[in-house]
């Protein structure tokens, strides 16, 4: 922004450095603008918005619209307490001579001020604004050295610490170069434009011109227009073909942080290599080279891909040959792996895991496929029987591709690859599909394997993990959690949503500990991980938009009820919430709650229900129960909440008639007996204590 009528003028400042790392640049950009305005604030300098660029070369941050002056303020410093800074006859002491000489002003100008519980002297001092350029080169110092980055370092004989070598600085203010230096690096009002197509300093004269003249010098600063700029010549280039980029925003964000003069290029491949798998050639073109794959109208790979070069159009052949030539032999060591593993089936491949370590106190992999197959044959027979063959025979061959070629080149392809050859060595096309499905989701909101066989290997696979890890004490601690358990029951949680399945997340939890018990205490064991999963169904549901109180009242039952169940039950309280009888209801049993102990009472004697409100409460018990729990074996949550409301007029009686502390003491026991048997028939459906008032 130029400046205005006002005198606002805009400050750049912008780091040059040796090339930095992709995922360096976005970290670096967002800090840049949350640091710059909170340093400009603390230091009483006003500005209209603050804009950041970066490239691999250069990290620049301009705020807009500062006056040539900083703000006038008021500070005020407080000093000793009132009773340590005046005597009795209301003299100052030295304390207070002190303080007040401290701090420039005459003691006579000390005001008392209340702080926490006391009074205190404070003095009151006003500052003036100075002109900005004053306070800048400690700003924009102390803007630099507060970026964090993942990796720092040294060079030369500097004593700084940054990402990478910085290798100039360029501080304006308007038209004025803001002097400061950092470790011997002055700034100045020049930066640089491309590295190879214009090396030379350029003197920039406006910060308005900046974004232009950096341009003209084959530097696009701002990232957004090189993305643009990628994905619009990008499409240009393919449009003649009827072809287009396969989608990868990961990949784009990548190069576009790559490259300060973006300029795609399309090659292509020999057709012969479109014989291995997709995936394969994809990683290949990612992972090594950040080239993008490119598909017809049909979605099918071709043989063409797309490089993004540094430099201009002119020397887009030599690109191309390049890396033709580059991806020629990145492919043919892809086919080599690919045909050597082939060469083996799977199956073969599974002695091959005992000499793969899953984790030192917990063996080897061999030994957690033995759990998997057991976990994965328990959940077959509970689920589907007449796939259990399948299951097993997923199970078994489910990390035998870890041990392949392929899969130690690119560990990211695991269980892509397992799925390629188990149907090269002709196994059922269920059970490779579940080979690779069973790593499913690999984040939340993931994809779902969409098979029975594959999503019970997932299940089987994670709480293996979760329960060995769990069993030698490796468990997740405040943001720590390294061996990735929260997303393993976040999976099996999500699954068990999603399919529906008879199953429990304690009997999954007994399962999978059964083929530990060697280890530890289990029911410890068990207690936490059930714990562990109850964190995880609660962040679930509350994704799901269910309220909190709602999320709390399901929660203790959550571990043994089907996570469908668990659902279908908050969805008949969200309705009961809206009746009118709930408030009146809920009030009822929470007073039921708030008076029963927490100890076992003996059984209700009839005998001594002496009273008619109590001996109603009974009967309207007793003919409520069998039909609560037919409502519940159908899942009719609905009428059984209806169905519970019978007891508020039964309930509320019972307090306004009956003395529950009865100077009896088995007429006391009885009643709270009775009471507690109202609460268990109550709480069957939910914890209503945890639920609000509508």
């Amino acid at each position: 922004m130029a400046e205005n009528a006002l005198n606002n003028s805009s400050c750049l400042l912008e780091i040059g450095t040796e090339d930095l790392p992709a995922r360096f640049i976005p970290p670096a950009m967002k800090q840049l603008k949350e640091n710059a305005e909170k340093i400009f604030r603390e230091n009483y300098v006003p500005f209209a918005g603050i804009r950041t660029y970066g490239t691999p070369r250069r990290l620049a941050v301009i705020a807009d619209g500062i006056p040539q002056m900083q703000e006038d303020r008021v500070k005020e410093v407080f000093g000793p307490s009132k009773k340590a800074a005046f005597d009795i006859e209301g003299k100052p002491t030295r304390a207070a001579l002190g303080f007040a000489a401290s701090q420039g002003i005459g003691v006579e100008s000390l005001v008392i001020m209340q702080k926490d519980k006391g009074e205190y002297v404070v003095a009151v001092i006003a500052e003036k604004g100075v002109h900005v350029t004053e306070v800048l080169p400690d700003i924009l110092g102390k803007l630099l050295f507060s970026l964090h980055l993942p990796k720092s370092m040294r060079w030369g004989n500097r004593t700084i610490r940054f990402a990478r070598p910085i290798r100039w600085l360029l501080a304006l203010f308007g038209n004025t170069v803001i002097r400061f230096e950092v470790d011997g690096i002055r700034s100045d009002s020049a930066t640089k434009g491309h590295r190879f197509l214009s090396p030379e300093a350029v003197q920039i004269n406006e910060i308005s011109g900046y974004k232009n003249l950096l341009a003209n010098h084959y530097v696009i600063v701002d990232s957004q227009e090189r993305k643009k700029l990628i994905v619009e010549k990008t499409a240009k280039l393919l449009e003649p073909l009827g072809e287009k980029v396969m989608p990868d925003e990961e990949l784009l964000d990548t190069v576009v942080n790559l490259v300060e003069y973006p300029v795609p290029v399309i090659a292509r491949f020999p057709e012969e290599y479109l014989a291995l798998p997709d995936e394969l050639l994809i990683t290949v073109m990612k992972g090594h080279q950040k080239y993008f794959a490119v598909e017809n109208k049909a979605g099918q790979l071709t043989n063409h891909f797309i490089v993004v070069s540094n430099t201009s159009g002119e020397n887009a052949d030599t690109v191309r040959i390049g890396a033709e030539r580059v991806i020629r032999a990145r492919f043919e060591d892809a086919r080599f792996y690919y045909e050597e593993d082939t060469k083996k089936p799977l199956i073969e491949r599974l002695d091959e895991l005992k000499k793969v370590t899953f984790q030192e106190s917990l063996g080897s992999v061999y030994k957690k496929t033995e759990r998997i197959i057991s976990n994965a044959g328990f959940l077959a027979g509970r689920i589907v029987p007449s796939g259990k063959e399948h299951v097993i025979r997923a199970a078994q061959l489910a990390k035998t591709d870890l041990v392949t070629g392929v899969v130690r080149e690119f560990p990211e392809l695991q269980g892509v690859m397992g799925r390629y050859y188990a149907l090269h060595d002709k196994e059922e096309a269920a059970v490779a599909q579940a080979v690779q499905e069973h790593y499913l989701p690999t984040h939340s909101g993931g994809e779902l394997p969409e098979t029975d066989t594959g999503a019970i290997l997932s299940i089987a696979d994670k709480i293996d993990t979760i329960a060995a890890f769990f069993s030698i004490g490796l468990v997740p601690t405040g943001s720590e959690d390294p061996f990735a358990l929260r997303r393993a029951a976040l999976g099996i949680v999500t699954i068990l949503f999603d399919k529906g399945y008879d199953l429990t997340i304690r009997e999954l939890a007994g399962q999978a500990l059964s083929n530990l018990q060697e280890a530890g205490n289990m029911q410890e064991t068990e207690n936490a991980i059930l714990k562990f999963f109850e964190g995880r169904i609660e962040t679930v549901l509350l994704d799901q938009g269910y309220s909190p109180d709602l999320v709390s009242s399901i929660l203790s039952l959550s571990l043994v009820l089907r996570l469908q169940e668990v659902r279908s039950r908050l969805d008949a309280l969200n309705e009961f919430k809206k009746k009118e009888e709930y408030n009146d209801f809920l009030a009822a049993v929470k007073r039921v709650n708030n008076i029963i102990p927490k100890k076992a009472l003996p059984e209700i004697n009839p005998a001594l229900l002496i009273e008619a409100q109590e001996q109603k409460l009974k009967e309207t018990l007793d003919m409520l129960k069998p039909a609560l729990l037919k409502h519940r074996e159908k899942g009719s949550y609905q009428d059984a909440l209806l169905l519970l409301t019978s007891l508020t007029e039964p309930v509320n009686h019972f307090f306004d008639h009956v003395l529950v502390m009865d100077k009896n003491e088995e007429v006391k026991q009885n009643r709270l007996a009775l009471l507690t048997d109202v609460w268990e028939a109550v709480s069957a459906i939910a914890d209503f204590s945890k639920l609000q008032t509508a």
